[in-house]
C-alpha cells in the first residue's frame, strides 16, 4: 500500500471533521501558548527585578505546573469526543480491508499533524505575545516598564518535550481504544445509546451529605492556620458532592419530569427529557465539570479583584504612617536610647505627625480567666488557643482611643478582637489577679497585628510598671516564652514617596548595626518599615496574585466553553438521525427548536445555578483567607463576587445561545 496514503487519509479525516477538529486544534495551541507564557514569566529576568517578585515567581512556577496538569487532563477529555465521533469511520476502514495496524498509521499521522499545529501555533503565538504578557504583569506589579524583547529561549525545549509527551499518550490511548474494539462495534458505536440509568437515590443522598459537609467546613472553620487546610478539604468535598448530585440527581430529575404528565407529554418536553434520560450518566458528569470550572472562575477572579482593588486599604491599615521603627526589649528603654533611635529614624526627613507608644507584648494562653506565658508551646494545641496579648497603661490607652476612662487599684480594662465572653476577673501569671472593670471595644495597638494569625486581647492597667514582672519570665532564658517591652516610633514625611524610598534604602544598609550599638547587651528584636518600600513589595506580591487569578480565570472559562461546545456537537450528531425520523412522522422545525430550547434550558441552568450556590458558601472561607492578607472588607468581596457572577452569567448565556444554534443546525439539517 502506498505510504503516501496514510497522510492523505489523516488530512481528509481532519478536514471532513473540521467542526470538531478546528476547536481541538485551537485548544492544543492554546494550552501550549498558556504554558509557554506562564513558564517564561516564571523565569523572566525582568520580572525577577521587581520588588516582591520572589514570591510571585514561585507562584508563577506553581501555576506553570498547574497548567501542565490541567492541559493533560483537558486534552484527554476533548480528544475523547473526537475519538467517539471517528470510531464509525475507523470501523468502516476495518470492514473494507484495513487492518488495525493500518488504522494505527492513520492515527499516527493525525497525531503528528495535530502536534505540529499545536506546538508550532502555540509556541509561535507565545513568542509573539510574550512581551505583551510581561508588560501587563510588570505594570500590575508597579515595576519599571522596559520595551526590550527578552524571550526566555530555555522554555522552548521544555514546552516541546512536555506537550510531545502528552500527544504521545493521546496516541497510545487512541490505539488502545481501537485495538480493544471489534470492527462491528466501531461501525455502530455512534448509534449505540446508553442504557437508561436507574435513579440512585442513595448515591444522590450521599452527594447531598458530602456537599453539606463541604459547606459546613466553609462556614464554621475558625482556626486561622486551619483555614488553608479547611479550604482544600471543603473544595474536595464540594467537588465530590457536586459530581454525585449531578450524576445521580440528574437522573432523579428526569424521572420526576417523566412522571409529571402535564410537563412530560408535550412535544418540546417529551423529546428533550427522553433523550436526556438515556445519556444522563455521561451528561451529569459533563454538567458537574462545567459547574466546578464555573465555580473556580468565580472564586479565583472575585478574590483576585478584591485584593488588587483593596490593596490601598491593606497598605494604610498595615502602615498608617510613612515610617515606623519598633523595638521589642527585655527591659525598658532609657530616654537616651529612645532619643537616639528617633534621630536615626528621622534623619534627613521632614518629620510630620510624630507619634510614640509603649506597651508590653506577649504570646500567651487564655484559659478560664487566666493568662499563662511560661512553657506555652510544650502542649500539642491548635493555634486558635494562642493569644497576642497587648498591655497598655491607662494614659496611653486614653490617648490612643480618645476616651477618658479611669481605673482604681487592682482594676483593668480588657478588649477582645473576637466574641470572647466577658469576664469578671483576670489572673496573670507572675503578676496577680485583677478585677475587670469593663470590656471595651477592641483597639488595634500595633498595625503589625493585622497580619497575625492569633486571637488578640488588649489589657489596660493604671500603670504599666505593674506588669513589668512579666519581663523576668523571658529574661530567665525560657526560649518558649515571648514577652517584650515594646517601643514604637512612627511619623509621616513631607518628601515624595520616591525620595522617602531612597532615604529608607540608605538607612537600611546600616540599620542592624546602628540598632545593635544603641541597645547594647540587652536582648531585643527590631523592625524598621517604610510605607514606600512596603508598598512596592505589596504591589509586587498582590499584582502577581491578581495576574494569576485573571490568567486562570481565562483558562477555566475557555475550558468551560469548549466542554459545552463539544457536548452539544457530539450530542447533535447522535440525535440527528432521531430527529430525522421524527420529522418524517410530522415534527416541524418549530417543534425541533422548542424541543432544543427546552433541553438547553433544563441542562444549562443547573450548572450555573449550582455554581452561584457554591460561590455563596465560598465567600465565608475566602474572606478568612483574605484576612490573612490583612484585607478585611467583606462588602468589597461580596460586591466583587456578585459582579463576577453577573458578567459570567452573561458570557454563559452567549455560549448557550451559540451552542444551542449549533445543535439545532445539526439535528434539523435534513
Amino acid at each position: 500500500m502506498n505510504l503516501g496514503l496514510y497522510p492523505r487519509l489523516a488530512l481528509t479525516g481532519i478536514r471532513k471533521n473540521r467542526q470538531l477538529y478546528f476547536p481541538y486544534l485551537l485548544t492544543c495551541a492554546g494550552m501550549v501558548f498558556l504554558y509557554f507564557i506562564m513558564a517564561s514569566l516564571a523565569a523572566s529576568p525582568i520580572v525577577a527585578e521587581i520588588n516582591g517578585a520572589a514570591t510571585t515567581q514561585i507562584l508563577l512556577d506553581l501555576g506553570k505546573n498547574v497548567i501542565a496538569i490541567f492541559a493533560a487532563i483537558f486534552l484527554f477529555y476533548t480528544n475523547s469526543f473526537l475519538m467517539r465521533r471517528r470510531q464509525r469511520e475507523f470501523g468502516l476502514y476495518n470492514v473494507l480491508g484495513m487492518s488495525k495496524g493500518n488504522i494505527a498509521c492513520i492515527l499516527l499521522w493525525e497525531t503528528l499533524f495535530t502536534a505540529a499545529v499545536g506546538l508550532l501555533g502555540g509556541i509561535a503565538s507565545g513568542v509573539v505575545l510574550y512581551k505583551l504578557a510581561e508588560l501587563a504583569l510588570v505594570r500590575i506589579m508597579q515595576g519599571e516598564v522596559t520595551y526590550s524583547i527578552n524571550i526566555v529561549w530555555s522554555v522552548l525545549p521544555k514546552t516541546a518535550l512536555l506537550f510531545g509527551g502528552i500527544f504521545l499518550l493521546l496516541f497510545v490511548a487512541a490505539l488502545l481504544r481501537v485495538r480493544l474494539t471489534d470492527p462491528i462495534q466501531l461501525l455502530h458505536s455512534e448509534t449505540v445509546g446508553e442504557k437508561p440509568p436507574k435513579a440512585n437515590w442513595l448515591l444522590g443522598l450521599a452527594g447531598v451529605v458530602i456537599l453539606g459537609a463541604g459547606y459546613y467546613f466553609a462556614v464554621t472553620i475558625e482556626d486561622p492556620m486551619a483555614v488553608l487546610f479547611g479550604f482544600f478539604l471543603a473544595v474536595a468535598l464540594v467537588v465530590v458532592g457536586t459530581y454525585l448530585i449531578f450524576v445521580a440527581g440528574s437522573v432523579v430529575l428526569c424521572r420526576i419530569l417523566q412522571k409529571n404528565r402535564r410537563y412530560y407529554y408535550k412535544p418540546n418536553h417529551f423529546v428533550s427529557v427522553s433523550s436526556m434520560t438515556y445519556r444522563m450518566k455521561r451528561n451529569g458528569a459533563g454538567l458537574a465539570s462545567i459547574c466546578i470550572l464555573a465555580t473556580s472562575v468565580l472564586v479565583i477572579l472575585s478574590a483576585g479583584i478584591s485584593l488588587i482593588v483593596g490593596i490601598n486599604d491593606v497598605f494604610r491599615q498595615r502602615y498608617p504612617t510613612d515610617f515606623s521603627l519598633e523595638i521589642g526589649s527585655y527591659s525598658q528603654l532609657t530616654e537616651e536610647q529612645e532619643q537616639t533611635l528617633r534621630n536615626f529614624a528621622s534623619e534627613g526627613l521632614s518629620v510630620e505627625n510624630e507619634n510614640t507608644r509603649t506597651y508590653l507584648y506577649a504570646t500567651g494562653i487564655l484559659e478560664d480567666d487566666s493568662l499563662q506565658f511560661s512553657n506555652i508551646y510544650e502542649e500539642n494545641r491548635s493555634l486558635s488557643g494562642y493569644w497576642d496579648v497587648y498591655i497598655l497603661d491607662l494614659a496611653e490607652y486614653n490617648r490612643l482611643s480618645g476616651s477618658t476612662a479611669t481605673l482604681s487599684d487592682g482594676e483593668v480594662l480588657i478588649a477582645f478582637n473576637n466574641e470572647t465572653s466577658a469576664m469578671a476577673n483576670l489572673t496573670v501569671e507572675s503578676v496577680g489577679t485583677f478585677t475587670v472593670k469593663e470590656t471595651v471595644p477592641y483597639l488595634t495597638v500595633s498595625p503589625g497585628s493585622l497580619v497575625s494569625i492569633y486571637n488578640k486581647v488588649v489589657i489596660v492597667a493604671e500603670d504599666l510598671d505593674i506588669f513589668l514582672p512579666l519581663l523576668d519570665i523571658a529574661e530567665a532564658g525560657d526560649t518558649q516564652t515571648i514577652v517584650y517591652y515594646t517601643w514604637q516610633y512612627s511619623f509621616d514625611a513631607a518628601e515624595s514617596l520616591e525620595k522617602q524610598d531612597a532615604i529608607y534604602r540608605e538607612k537600611q544598609s546600616d540599620y542592624t548595626e546602628t540598632v545593635a550599638s544603641i541597645m547594647g547587651d540587652v536582648g531585643y528584636y527590631s523592625s524598621f518599615d517604610s510605607f514606600a518600600d512596603s508598598r512596592n513589595d505589596y504591589y509586587g506580591l498582590f499584582g502577581g496574585i491578581f495576574f494569576l487569578a485573571v490568567f486562570f480565570s481565562v483558562v477555566f472559562t475557555l475550558a468551560t466553553v469548549l466542554i459545552i461546545y463539544y457536548k452539544q456537537i457530539s450530542e447533535g450528531y447522535e440525535d440527528a438521525a432521531r430527529f430525522e425520523i421524527m420529522q418524517k412522522v410530522g415534527m416541524t422545525r418549530r417543534d425541533i427548536r422548542r424541543s432544543v430550547n427546552s433541553q438547553m434550558l433544563t441542562v444549562f441552568l443547573l450548572p450555573v445555578g449550582m455554581a452561584g450556590l457554591h460561590l455563596i458558601f465560598a465567600c465565608f472561607i475566602v474572606r478568612r483567607l483574605l484576612l490573612m492578607a490583612a484585607l478585611d472588607n467583606m462588602p468589597l468581596f461580596v460586591g466583587t463576587a456578585c459582579g463576577c457572577f453577573g458578567v459570567f452569567a452573561v458570557v454563559y448565556a452567549v455560549v448557550y445561545r451559540i451552542t444551542s444554534n449549533a445543535y439545532y443546525r445539526l439535528v434539523s439539517a435534513k
